[in-house]
Parts: structure tokens; C-alpha cells; sequence
């Protein structure tokens, strides 16, 4: 069953709750200020659409100068395609045959790209592909601090030259630190950068060692872009929770030379019970991703408490009244939009703002 959230032309009062909110005017100049430094530092910006899941933010990411997107799964770039989007990078290894399929017909309709980390990957991506008559971009991951996906840098020539051998076409290493983006002070990120850095002229290194060349260094998040994009080694950023700014990276000591981004997502919740000391909300669990700490409270000097699946607990001075509504900021915009159907897209900020549309969260339970 769809439930209607707002309307559009309502104001932000008759938006019911708990419903998941952009501030329009805060995302666009935060897509405005990434893309103009993506241009002053002369490098590519392709951001990471698992952040927002939606073909409507990703052709605006797109038109204010963005090269193309990421996406993690091939669910995801095939709900993105269909909704426009025409250049797609999946930035994660693919090995199952049946997912390989999927994603050489896609490679039919869309610009597409894939990383790789095994030779096992490969093998299976050359044979899909063979069998469609489509080609992709080929990227080799490479571990730069992570610990997760990724060869080793030293390895990185090896595979680089099996992708050649099975006649695909080698674009590059991608070479993301993760968990680089949540270190709080700057000398931290820079530190682990910096070592992410050096594992990359190492991968470089042992690719024209083998008498290839790499064309294209790809990573970096909303918490390190400014490292990458300094280090004359990386040609494109995937920033991608720059857009909404979460509770968890607002809780990063702010980096020299930065841009300031804006927080632009929020649950929209109201006050249903109220206590002598405490008030509860209507958005637990189910309306907000807690992997990442539990939302804040928006412009209010209020804690906000686990209540469980369906209730938040606030406490503090000037606790809201009965009905009232409360702003809170996800701890992790990422897995918090992929709980809800659709944005409701607010101009004109959340105090006297006016819905200007609805957008639908394309992506949404693409885990394939």
C-alpha cells in the first residue's frame, strides 16, 4: 500500500511523519560546491549514487558536471539506467554468472564500468560479455588501507595484464579508502591517505612495469576528496554522502581548504507521547539506519535516545510539546534512504518551506 506523505505545493507543516525530507536549496549548493572544487583541482567527479538511490539527483549530479556515477550493486546501475542515467560505474566486484548476465545486457543500453580484484572475476566477466557482444570498462581494485575488497598494489600489473589477455579494456585502478572518511581530525585522514597514496604508485608501478599503461586513478569520499585530489595521483572523486551530510560525518573536525557542506536529509518526526522529563517521537528504528550512531536533533539542544523500531526519546531543555514537529539529522544517509519509498523535496527551507515535488527512491532494496 502507498501512503501519500504530502502533496505537492503543501507546506512543510502538512508533510505527514515520520517521512524522509530533503532541504532542496541546501542540496544543490552542496552539489554546486563539490562540482566547482571538483573543477578548480582539474579532476573528474563521477559521485557515489548508493548514497541517494535516485535517477532524479543523479541527472542533476550529471548536469551540474558530474562525468557520471558510482553505484555498488547491479541492481542498483540497472534501476539508475532505467531512469536515465547513462554512464555507471559499479564499483564493487561481480562473480556470479547470473549478475554478470544482467550486467552485460545492461552494458548494451548504458556507458558501463566494473571493478575487478581476482582472476576468477575476469574469466567470468570476459565469457558475459562474449555471450551479450558488449563491452565494459574494466577497473582493478586495489587494497590502499581498507581491508576489505582489492589486490594487493604489487599485484595489481598481474591482473591489470589478464584483463588484456581476455580482450577486455583496462581503465584504471580503483583504489577507495573507506574507512578513511569517519577518522575525525584532518592529520588522521591525511595520514591514511597519504599511505593510500603510496599503495597506488606501487599498483601504478608494477602495471608499466609490465609495459602498460594506467589511465585513470578512481576513489575518494566525502570525508578525504581534498587529500586525493591534492596527491597528483588520483583523477576522479566518488564522493557521495557530500550531498545530505550525515550526523556521523558532521562529527569530522572540518579539513583546511574544504568546502562546508550542508546538512540537506531529515526524518521529519513529531512529538506522540509526552513525559515530565522525557517526549517520544514517531521515528525509531524503522525510519532512520542506527549503524552509524543515532540521529541528532536539528537546531535544538535535545538527546536523541534508542526507543526502538518505531519511537525516538528526547531529552533536554524546552522539550517539544504534544504534536510538535522535530527535525533529526541520520546517523548514515545511506542505509536511512534505503528504508523509505520516496523524498518529499522541500524549497524554501524546513521552517516555511513549500513541497516542491516527490521523488521516488529508484533504488531502494537493490541488493543484487
Amino acid at each position: 500500500m502507498t501512503v501519500a506523505l504530502a502533496s505537492v505545493g503543501s507546506a512543510v507543516d502538512a508533510i505527514d511523519t515520520p517521512t524522509l525530507v530533503i532541504d532542496l536549496d541546501a542540496m544543490e549548493r552542496n552539489v554546486a560546491a563539490l562540482a566547482a572544487y571538483a573543477r578548480a583541482h582539474r579532476v573528474a567527479l563521477r559521485p557515489h549514487a548508493k548514497t541517494h538511490k535516485s535517477a532524479e539527483i543523479a541527472r542533476r549530479q550529471v548536469e551540474a558536471g558530474a562525468v557520471g556515477i558510482c553505484v555498488q550493486k547491479v541492481s542498483e546501475a540497472e534501476a539508475l539506467a532505467a531512469g536515465g542515467v547513462r554512464d555507471i560505474f559499479i564499483s564493487n566486484e561481480v562473480v556470479s554468472p547470473a549478475k554478470l548476465a544482467r550486467l552485460a545486457r545492461l552494458a548494451g543500453r548504458v556507458r558501463l564500468a566494473v571493478a575487478v580484484d581476482s582472476a576468477l572475476g575476469v574469466e567470468r566477466l570476459a565469457a558475459a560479455l562474449r555471450d551479450e557482444g558488449t563491452r565494459v570498462d574494466v577497473f582493478v581494485e586495489v587494497d590502499v588501507g581498507q581491508g576489505r575488497c582489492g589486490v594487493a598494489p604489487a599485484a595489481a600489473g598481474a591482473l591489470a595484464h589478464q584483463v588484456i589477455a581476455h580482450g577486455l579494456t583496462f581503465a584504471g585502478l580503483q583504489a577507495y579508502h573507506g574507512r578513511a572518511q569517519h577518522l575525525r581530525s584532518p592529520d588522521e585522514r591525511d595520514a591514511a591517505i597519504r599511505h593510500a597514496v603510496a599503495a597506488v604508485r606501487v599498483a601504478q608501478a608494477s602495471i608499466t612495469s609490465a609495459g602498460m599503461r594506467c589511465p585513470l586513478v578512481t576513489g575518494a569520499g566525502s570525508g578525504t576528496f581534498v587529500h586525493e585530489a591534492a596527491s597528483g595521483v588520483y583523477g576522479e572523486l566518488q564522493c557521495g554522502s557530500a550531498i545530505f551530510m550525515d550526523a556521523d560525518y558532521a562529527r569530522n573536525q572540518p579539513t583546511p581548504g574544504a568546502p562546508r557542506f550542508e546538512h540537506a536529509l531529515f526524518v521529519k518526526s513529531q512529538v506522540i507521547s509526552r513525559g515530565a522529563a522525557h517526549a517520544v517521537v514517531d521515528a525509531g528504528h524503522k525510519a532512520h539506519a542506527i549503524d552509524s550512531g543515532l540521529p541528532t536533533v536539528h537546531r535544538r539542544d535535545l538527546t536523541f535516545a534508542n526507543g526502538g523500531d518505531e519511537h525516538g526519546i528526547l531529552t533536554g531543555r524546552a522539550l517539544p510539546e504534544l504534536g510538535e514537529t522535530v527535525w533529526l539529522i541520520p546517523g548514515h544517509c545511506d542505509p536511512t534512504v534505503n528504508l523509505h519509498d520516496a523524498y518529499v523535496v522541500v524549497r524554501g527551507g524546513l521552517e516555511r518551506g513549500v513541497v516542491e515535488a516527490i521523488w521516488p527512491v529508484d533504488a531502494r532494496g537493490c541488493t543484487s
